[in-house]
C-alpha cells in the first residue's frame, strides 16, 4: 500500500508572536495545511493520507479539514511525537495497528507547511520509493555553502556543484525505515533528526528527486509573505 504522511506536529516558534502553530495560519483565506493536504488528495494512488498533529490541536485539525475539504475516509488525523522522527513513527504505528505492515508498503512524508509541491514531485517520490526504498527531494544549491564548526570561522567551503538543499517529500519503504529507526539508541534518536540521514548511515542508497525552487517551507513571517505572493501570482495567470 502507498501512504502519505503530512507532518504537522510542530509549534512553529520561528513564526514569531502568533496564537497558533504555523500550519494553521491562513494563505489566501485558507489554512496552509489545507493547501498541502489537497495536493495529496488529488493523487489517487494513496490508500490513506495521515495528518500528524500536535496533541492539543487534533480537534482543530479535524475541524478545519471538515470545513474546507469535507468528510473524507482517506484522510485521518493522528497525534504526533516530540520530534520529527517520532511523529513519522506515530503515523506508522497507526498504519501497523489498522492495516498491518507489508514488505512493499511505502510512505511519502511531507512538511505540512510546504503547500506548493507538484504532482510530478509526488509521483516521482512514489515511483522511486517503490523501486529503491529511500528517497529525498532536493534542489541544487544556488549560493555557496559555508561550513563552520564553531559558528565563528570558516571550517570548509564545499564544492557547490555537489551541494543540494533538502526539501520534502522524503519517502521510504516502511519496514526498512522502522528497522533502521529501532536500531538507534536514545542518543542517536535525539541527534539524527532526519530520516534520510538515518537510512544513509545504515548503508542505503538514498535516491534524489529534483524539487522546485517554489516548493518553499513556510517557517518565518517573510516566508508567509513569499507564499502569499506565489498564490496571488498563480491566481492572476
Amino acid at each position: 500500500m502507498i501512504y502519505a504522511e503530512i507532518l504537522a506536529g510542530g509549534k512553529g516558534t520561528r513564526m514569531g508572536n502568533v496564537n497558533m502553530p504555523k500550519q494553521f495560519l491562513t494563505l489566501n483565506n485558507r489554512p496552509i495545511i489545507i493547501h498541502t493536504i489537497e495536493k495529496f488528495i488529488l493523487n489517487d494512488r494513496f490508500d490513506k493520507i495521515i495528518v500528524v498533529s500536535p496533541k492539543d490541536w487534533i480537534n482543530h485539525t479535524k475541524d478545519i479539514i471538515r470545513k474546507h475539504i469535507g468528510e473524507m475516509e482517506r484522510v485521518v488525523v493522528v497525534e504526533g511525537g516530540k520530534d520529527r522522527n517520532e511523529s513519522i513513527m506515530s503515523g506508522i504505528k497507526y498504519i501497523e495497528k489498522t492495516f498491518g505492515l507489508n514488505d512493499d508498503d511505502v510512505i511519502i512524508t511531507h512538511d505540512s507547511v510546504r503547500p506548493f509541491l507538484t504532482h510530478r514531485i509526488i509521483e516521482e517520490n512514489i515511483d522511486m520509493a517503490l523501486e529503491y526504498g529511500a528517497v529525498d527531494t532536493v534542489i541544487g544549491a544556488i549560493d555557496t555553502i559555508i561550513q563552520s564548526e564553531d559558528g565563528e570561522v570558516i571550517s570548509d567551503i564545499p564544492v557547490r556543484d555537489t551541494m543540494y538543499q533538502g526539501q520534502t517529500p522524503q519517502s521510504f519503504n516502511i519496514k526498512k525505515l522502522v528497522d533502521h529507526y529501532q536500531s538507534l539508541d536514545e542518543e542517536q534518536k535525539t541527534i539524527l533528526t532526519d530520516a534520510c540521514k538515518i537510512c544513509a548511515l545504515r548503508g542505503d542508497d538514498v535516491k534524489l528527486v529534483l524539487g522546485e525552487v517554489f516548493n518553499i517551507k513556510v517557517t518565518t513571517p517573510y516566508d508567509l509573505k513569499v507564499a502569499n505572493a506565489i498564490i496571488q501570482e498563480s491566481i492572476s495567470k
